[in-house]
């Protein structure tokens, strides 16, 4: 095990339409991808397609869609440690105009506790703060014994406030900022406040603004990737979650700051394309972004 993930598995079903029909109507998407989802576990899949298959502690039913999402695991090479649920989950995802409307049938109600896992060799825990119990127990594990936590913010979880006291680097989406009544910068003063290391918002199209180690706030702005080619931003904070752990691992004394801007372009990638799993890049395709819009490696 290099790196644990923990999340909750989704399976995502994305698909295009100009038009919502209601009542008898009828419509025809103009396309669909169905894939793995979830943040975590997309986070996961990203990592792995770069060439680091972590393991995976999330939600899994005996149906024939937990089966899918195994099938998914086996062809990454990722490890599942299943947490058995009734009902896999589903997302229905309309990506529109930069935007995205998402419909969610979840079950979160756990059959049996979270499986007991040996950390030996782990360099890295991402969590999106699912799973509460699992994540709160494996993030004071990690802490404890210095391996590096992450967590993916991108929404006020029962669990948010304590998870952060074991949390090395926050990055957040703006809308926990938005639901928890904090604009960015007094964001980043609450994450410094809970003991995180690093922490960072996430902006959209205004990129990025975080600290590093010494507490100094910093900025990166975003890719500008033209309008016309945005097709679905939905999974970009999950892929960029995953490349900057994956370039972590592969190099531990790089900068924050140009791990950051790899998850950059990994994301960029990533929204021109239909579906998490068309949206993970290979390391050519992130060096083709990174040339294309002249981003310093």
């Amino acid at each position: 095990m290099q790196a644990l993930f923990i999340g909750h598995a989704y399976i995502d079903i994305t698909f295009l339409t100009d038009w919502m029909p209601a009542g008898d109507e009828k419509h025809v998407a103009s396309a669909y991808a169905i894939s793995f989802g979830g943040n975590a576990v997309t986070a996961a899949f990203c990592c792995a397609k770069l060439g680091i298959a972590p393991d995976v502690l999330a939600t899994v039913a005996d149906d024939w869609l937990g089966r899918m999402f195994l099938d998914m695991a086996t062809r990454y090479g990722i490890t599942i440690h299943a947490r058995k649920v009734r009902t896999s989950s589903l997302s229905f995802i309309m990506p529109n105009d930069g935007k995205r409307a998402i419909v969610r049938c979840r079950d979160d109600d756990y059959i049996d506790s979270f499986p007991t896992l040996h950390l030996s060799g782990c360099r890295v825990l991402h969590v999106d703060g699912h799973q509460p119990d699992a994540a709160i127990h494996y993030a004071r594990l990690c802490r404890e014994a210095g391996i590096l936590t992450s967590l993916d913010g991108g929404g006020l979880r029962s669990n948010t406030h304590e998870l952060l006291g074991f949390i090395d680097v926050a990055i957040v989406a703006e809308r926990l900022c938005q639901q928890m009544g904090h604009e960015p910068a007094a964001m980043l003063d609450y994450l410094k406040s809970r003991g995180c290391r690093l922490g960072g918002v996430t902006l959209g199209e205004r990129g990025l603004v975080w600290y590093d180690r010494t507490g100094t706030v910093r900025t990166l702005p975003a890719i500008a990737v033209p309008p016309a080619r945005v097709l679905d931003t939905s999974g970009a904070g999950d892929v960029f979650h995953g490349a900057y752990i994956y370039s972590y691992l592969t190099n531990p004394a790089k900068g924050w700051e140009k791990h950051f801007r790899f998850a950059q372009a990994a994301a960029a990638y990533k929204i021109q394309r239909l579906g998490n799993e068309a949206g993970l890049p290979t390391l050519a395709e992130i060096a083709a972004v990174e040339r294309e819009f002249e981003m310093q490696s």
